[in-house]
């Protein structure tokens, strides 16, 4: 129970990490690393693409990284073997996580600079790649942040936006054994929230989270008030994701900023549930947060930790400060540097062309889980004593 329950507790301990993959991120061999190192790095929650492939790549991740436990305790990382919980991401309607640029190379000119390919934090749009012999964006590595298409000096560059079919991605993604559904929406799509929830609901008792993200607007505390009436009683945990710059993490420490304010304006609501902080976060997140006061100070740990009281039926009560951070695009940009290496060795070596896993090279792993740590511990060093 102890091992079931451990994210949970970190939920109530103001202490929770998530890992955001992607909505939109397919890149397998990309998805499983990750989930191995941000695991080992002791991260409560692995989001990713409702996709069944994406997710078998991130439950592969999961089950490297229980066996690897006693190796990541003897090089001095706290990971016992609690899994993490795994999620997926919904959407009621259009949303900049869903999406995906598109571009025909035939149509840049040769003396193009290409500033999309230098400005891709996802190494997605490449030239004349010797690999795959491809120009263009490679749809799986892309997970939409836009921000290829004001940089293009010839206006080229489009998105194709993809939406949820409720009655048929809800039986397709529940029935494999996901722990946690987030559900992306906007103030003014409670029609549609509604159709995707009772698509969900069925399967809504076996799910120990549900996370609600949306960016802000006005109106949206009563929205999300309206949303809550929808999804009352829930047996699970609930968290309100305040989403405040969308896939920026990575681009600067001031892009915390918007997630950091937006966090403030739902606590305010004391909506029931946990609040948890994304968009725009990174490594300046947790010290922005303490230094307004707004995370949860450590307590003293009692015996407890089991039954009931280890496994709160939320929403109720209502969080009175931040309980966690999701970070998504600052953390795969941290992990980039060895995820490339990892795939030159792929590229170099036809032997194991496409078949290189992380853990099959022991160096670049310890750098990976050392690198996820270092952001990890950041929010997991206020309850650490």
């Amino acid at each position: 129970m102890t091992d079931l329950f451990a994210p949970l507790q970190s939920l109530k301990q103001g202490d929770w990490f998530k890992l955001i993959c992607g909505a939109s991120f397919q890149h397998l061999p990309a998805v499983r690393s990750l989930t191995l190192a941000y695991t080992l790095a002791g991260a409560d929650c692995i989001d990713v693409a409702a996709d069944p492939a994406v997710i078998a790549a991130a439950q592969a991740g999961l089950l490297v990284a229980k066996s690897l436990a006693t190796d990541a305790q003897k090089r001095g990382f706290s990971y016992k073997g609690n899994s993490p919980f795994l999620m997926v991401s919904l959407n009621d309607g259009e949303d900049p996580h869903f999406r995906k640029a598109e571009f025909n190379p035939t149509e840049c000119p040769t003396d193009c600079t290409r500033p999309c390919e230098q400005i891709c934090p996802a190494q997605a749009i490449v030239f004349n790649n010797v690999k795959e012999n491809f120009s263009g964006v490679i749809s799986e590595k892309c997970y939409g942040c836009g921000r290829c298409i004001p940089v293009c000096p010839y206006s080229i560059i489009d998105t194709s936006s993809y939406m949820s079919t409720p009655q048929a991605i809800a039986p397709l993604v529940m029935s494999t054994g996901v722990d946690a559904v987030e559900i992306h929406t906007k103030v003014g799509r409670l029609t549609e929230f509604e159709q995707l929830w009772q698509a969900i609901s069925p399967w809504a008792d076996q799910l120990k989270l549900l996370a609600i993200s949306c960016p802000d607007g006005e109106g949206m505390i009563d929205y999300l008030r309206a949303v809550y009436d929808l999804i009352a009683p829930l047996k699970s945990a609930l968290i309100w994701q305040t989403d405040g710059r969308p896939m920026s993490g990575d681009i600067g420490d001031g892009t915390t900023i918007a997630a950091v304010k937006l966090g403030q304006k739902v606590l305010a609501a004391k909506l029931p549930g946990y609040v948890q902080l994304a968009g725009g976060t990174n490594s300046y997140t947790v010290a922005k947060l303490k230094a307004m006061g707004m995370l949860k100070e450590a307590e003293g740990q009692g015996a407890g930790g089991r039954g009931e009281e280890f496994f709160p039926l939320l929403p109720a009560p209502c969080s009175p400060s931040i309980s966690g951070v999701a970070y998504g695009s600052y953390a795969r940009v941290l992990l980039s540097p060895i995820l490339e290496q990892l795939e030159n060795k792929e590229v170099s070596n036809t032997n194991v062309q496409a078949n290189l896993r992380l853990e099959e090279n022991d160096v670049l792993l310890w750098q990976a889980v050392k690198l996820a740590h270092s952001l990890v511990s950041q929010i997991k060093s206020q309850q650490e004593h």
